[in-house]
């Protein structure tokens, strides 16, 4: 959407809100609150300069970190609803967001496949929603512990570490996933709650849900899903395109919680998350006292169902309205996820292609990893470090900068997922690159081109 758009879109939902505001008795703003328009003009002038100094997230030639535009809808709709800056924390701070939210909310929940009534809020992050899915885990099994994977995001660590609940971490197999054989050591008895990964942020393996989740109803153990990252790929996950296993994105329908984060896939601003549980009754367990807050209505609305407080309602007006233009399908918002999945194929390709790029794992969403190793090379890990390093900062020196994460891969998992690297260290550093803007279809494969260029300068390319 265009610059011009964009403003017209900023200044019709003002203006709507203008008229809203002028049906209520006029009063003067109080004078401690007024400032002089130059000196606002340049307070903003010294924030635009201080804002230079970021990396270009808008541009497909950042591919680092897990960082895509909001979309101008979104952003448009946050600020229209900033300006009342309502608090989803009930009815009384912000009534319009909160119905708006338990909509949106109902769709996200539905693109999952969770069969009405489910029960679920947006949140300020993901790792908010991941808190929330374990304290209810450990509320519902006390005393018991959580496991999860070794690739799956640290905040769960940190999670039960804050919830004092014991957690256990799985080995991975080659391909960043849940090694399905770790689960035969574990001692169901003391396993309340297994959390599956739906596209880990290292390099978007996605965990085998289906068969996790066959393992924990057999021995009753909860599943909760943590797609904060991957979640809106099950609108294309049914794409003969999109290349990517369906039974294990299906199986997400019978698990107990999932996480998905709208600031990231979702075209939203941050801070912007959603938890949802298939089993509503655990609305119970937020029960708590409040006597000056909920007094508007006797139906149970996020604010009351949250562990956070306040919460912005503008997050959700920016959500509801994305999702009017995008709706959660192949069709909708399933667009653009496939064109970030069509551009992680592509850089693969483009990788195999050069020679001297191996892919750590093959990407299943729109990650993808690069080890710099040349054909039939045995090399050592600290080599391979130092390659990787080399090529991201002259990456980032070209006359067209090309900006790239790096990924430390942990030896254990090394071990399995590069086998032609011998280990002198305990981790190697390789590079990663995030397509998740639709843009990167067409530069995925120059791209992986680029990075080919610098990954072994001691040959001739």
């Amino acid at each position: 959407m265009r610059e011009a758009d964009f403003r017209r879109l900023l200044a019709v939902g003002l203006d709507g809100i203008e008229r809203w505001e002028s049906g209520f008795p006029a009063f003067a703003s109080h004078p401690s609150l007024e400032v002089e328009p130059q000196a606002a003009i340049a307070a903003i002038d010294a924030l635009v300069e201080r804002l230079h100094d970021n990396y270009p997230y808008f541009h497909p030639d950042y591919a680092g970190q897990m960082q895509r535009p909001p979309h101008a809808v979104a952003l448009a709709a946050y600020a229209v609803a900033a300006r009342i800056n309502p608090n989803n924390h009930a009815l009384d701070g912000g009534r319009a967001t909160a119905f708006l939210e338990q909509e949106c909310v109902a769709q996200l929940a539905a693109m999952f496949g969770f069969a009405a009534p489910s029960l679920g809020h947006l949140t300020s992050s993901g790792t908010i929603a991941n808190l929330e899915a374990l304290w209810v885990a450990s509320q519902l099994h006390p005393g018991k512990s959580i496991a999860f994977s070794e690739e799956a995001h640290y905040t769960h660590a940190r999670m039960c570490d804050v919830l004092g609940v014991a957690h256990h971490r799985l080995p991975v197999d080659a391909r960043g996933k849940i090694d399905l054989d770790a689960l035969a050591d574990l001692r169901p008895a003391d396993i309340g709650t297994i959390v599956v990964t739906a596209g880990t942020t290292a390099c978007g393996a996605v965990d085998p849900i289906h068969d996790v989740l066959a393992w924990a109803r057999q021995r009753g153990v909860r599943v909760h899903v943590d797609a904060a990252y991957g979640g809106f790929f099950a609108t294309i996950a049914s794409e003969p395109s999109a290349k990517m296993d369906e039974q294990h994105w299906r199986a997400i329908a019978a698990c107990d919680s999932v996480v998905v984060d709208p600031h990231k896939h979702g075209l939203q601003p941050y801070g912007c998350g959603a938890v949802i549980f298939a089993d509503p009754t655990v609305g119970a367990f937020y029960r708590h006292d409040s006597p000056y807050t909920y007094f508007t209505s006797e139906e149970l609305h996020p604010g009351e169902i949250s562990l956070e407080c306040s919460r912005a309602g503008a997050a959700a007006a920016a959500l509801w309205a994305t999702l009017r233009l995008f709706p959660l399908t192949a069709q909708g918002l399933g667009r653009s996820l496939s064109a970030s999945r069509r551009a992680a194929l592509l850089a693969a390709a483009e990788a195999d292609a050069s020679g001297v790029l191996v892919p750590v794992v093959r990407p299943e969403l729109d990650i993808i990893t690069f080890a710099p190793i040349a054909p039939g090379e045995r090399v050592p890990a600290s080599v391979v470090s130092q390659r990787s390093e080399r090529a991201f900062a002259r990456c980032e020196r070209d006359a067209a900068p090309l900006f790239l994460a790096k990924w430390k891969l942990p030896r254990a998992f090394g071990c399995r997922a590069l086998e032609r690297v011998e280990w002198d260290a305990d981790h190697c550093t390789v590079l990663r690159s995030v397509m998740m803007k639709p843009e990167h279809e067409r530069y995925a494969a120059d791209i992986a081109r680029r990075i080919a260029a610098h990954a072994l300068p001691e040959r001739r390319l």
